[in-house]
């Protein structure tokens, strides 16, 4: 073990969970435009839905209403994905690819320096 191994650890933990932060701050984004925006179309189809729920008159509603319907899918497509990726980590741990990849980064940024965005988060960051 190199003596910059525990170091090394910690800027890739720091660099992990700053990836897991963008990914849900992307899914909430867009959930906050195009999902809001989607659910404000089917506005009409949901009050229906609300008074006389079949599954029939929500497959018409999102076959009539593409673009909504495609925004829809969007967003919980890339929110299924993410909780997807993250309940994995979860069960069986980051894999031995994407912890090498992860410490590439990592090196990478401190081979840029400070100049790099995210050297103040995961290099100059001294707390573990």
């Amino acid at each position: 073990m190199y003596k910059n191994e525990p170091i090394l650890q910690a800027q890739v933990q720091r660099l992990y969970r700053i990836t897991i932060y963008c990914r849900l701050l992307i899914a909430l984004f867009l959930w906050i435009t195009i999902g809001s925006l989607s659910i404000w179309s089917l506005r009409r189809e949901i009050s229906l839905w609300i008074d006389h729920f079949t599954w029939v008159s929500v497959r018409y509603a999102l076959a009539y209403n593409k673009m909504p319907a495609c925004g829809l899918g969007l967003c919980l497509g890339i929110t299924t994905s993410i909780l997807v990726w993250q309940s994995r980590h979860v069960l069986w741990g980051i894999s031995s690819e994407e912890q090498k990849s992860l410490e590439q980064k990592v090196r990478q940024i401190k081979h840029q320096g400070p100049t790099h965005p995210l050297w103040k988060w995961v290099i100059q960051n001294n707390s573990v």
